[in-house]
């Protein structure tokens, strides 16, 4: 090989023939145009998709990543661009990393985000390990964020379609992680462009719909599933004020989520009254007002610093955060307490705050993900 070979694509100094790449296939359009994409520009590309869970029902269910009829779409791709794809089952492994911590932080009264998890614990741990044991120089993904070459070497940016921008369920992404991690993807200026792309390679999933809801909640129904999960979780209780008073009963705290206002059954009241705790031990739901949703101090921890210097105590930060995917990044400061751990406070108040969310940190001058934690206490 030639000193001076120009880089290829995934930034290795040779021919894409000798570069092996393993691209996850959730058997969405996302991620098999990825795969399809580089195998036509000549990669040693190798399909691994993982099956998560089984529902019995998911056979027949479009949508639900990692589950019958995704597999065989993927599988399906991966012989249509011709080269070869592997089904691994991780359903042990997705249980104790992602489900039963998803059901344990929501009968804590968390609301718990486990696409975040099961990229942090499964995908990018995992799977990029299996990746490396099958001699893979690097592992793609068809996630919408972006990787970048900085004076320090690799940064996380987010996608150019802020619409589609993935960084809230990436930042827990490690450096060492992101060394190995290629999105091809994250340039796009929209999903037309990939669905484009599934036209052009005559793919079979080119108009596949997007899934909508966390793999393993069919329907976003979270609390049936907790009550599967946790038989006998859903004990009913009181809804309470803020005082304590009893205002109505509740057949279960795994009903609820901090901000709710609908369906809590205690109409005729002067003014709205939402969410604003929930004590699981004691089965209370307890509803205030709606400012005393609003929160400035935030109490984050497992925080995983992407910045190019260390993530200091004495060194307080003014940067953006999100603290939903939903909503845009509002200006804070950020005062570490450790490597780990950190205050962040809000320059604007936000509502519904709640633990068990993501606090995720943006460069407050460019798109770069500086990671971010959790966020926990009440």
């Amino acid at each position: 090989m030639s000193l001076d070979q120009p880089l290829n694509s995934l930034g290795f100094a040779k021919a894409p023939a000798d570069t092996r790449v393993v691209v996850a296939m959730s058997g969405g359009v996302d991620s098999s145009v990825v795969a399809a994409q580089l195998a036509e520009e000549g990669y040693d590309v190798v399909g691994v998709t993982l099956q998560l869970y089984d529902h019995g029902a998911a056979l027949a269910k479009q949508g639900a990543c990692c589950a019958g009829l995704d597999i065989h779409d993927a599988r399906r791709v991966a012989q249509e661009m011709g080269f070869p794809h592997y089904v691994l089952d991780y359903e042990n492994t997705f249980k104790e990393a992602v489900i039963d911590e998803f059901a344990d932080s929501y009968l804590a009264g968390a609301t718990p985000v486990p696409c975040i998890r099961c990229n942090e614990r499964v995908k990018f741990k995992d799977l990029l390990e299996t990746a490396k044991d099958l001699d893979a120089d690097c592992m793609a993904t068809g996630h919408y964020i972006q990787r970048k070459m900085g004076d320090h070497g690799a940064e996380l940016h987010c996608a150019t379609d802020a619409n589609r921008d993935q960084s809230y369920f990436l930042f827990s992404t490690t450096l060492d992680q992101l060394d190995y991690l290629r999105f091809p993807l994250g340039h796009l200026p929209s999903k037309n462009e990939t669905r484009a792309l599934a036209e052009k390679y005559g793919l079979s999933v080119a108009d596949k719909p997007d899934s909508q809801d966390i793999c393993f909640v069919p329907n976003g129904n979270y609390a049936a599933v907790i009550e599967k999960l946790r038989p006998g979780a859903a004990e009913p209780g009181d809804i309470v004020d803020i005082n304590g008073t009893v205002l109505g009963t509740h057949n279960g705290v795994i009903h609820y989520t901090v901000g709710q206002r609908r369906g809590l059954g205690i109409g005729g009241l002067a003014d709205p009254l939402y969410v604003v705790k929930l004590d699981v031990d004691a089965k209370q739901v307890i509803v205030g007002p709606k400012d005393m949703l609003s929160t400035r101090t935030i109490p984050v921890r497992e925080i995983n610093w992407l910045g190019d210097d260390a993530f200091d105590a004495s060194v307080e930060r003014n940067i953006m955060v999100k603290v939903r995917s939903t909503r845009p990044p509002r200006e804070a400061i950020v005062r570490p307490i450790s490597a780990t751990e950190a205050t962040v406070e809000l320059l604007t108040p936000e509502e519904g705050v709640s633990p068990g969310q993501a606090c995720v940190f943006y460069s407050p001058d460019s798109p770069r993900i500086l990671g971010g934690g959790w966020i926990w206490r009440g």
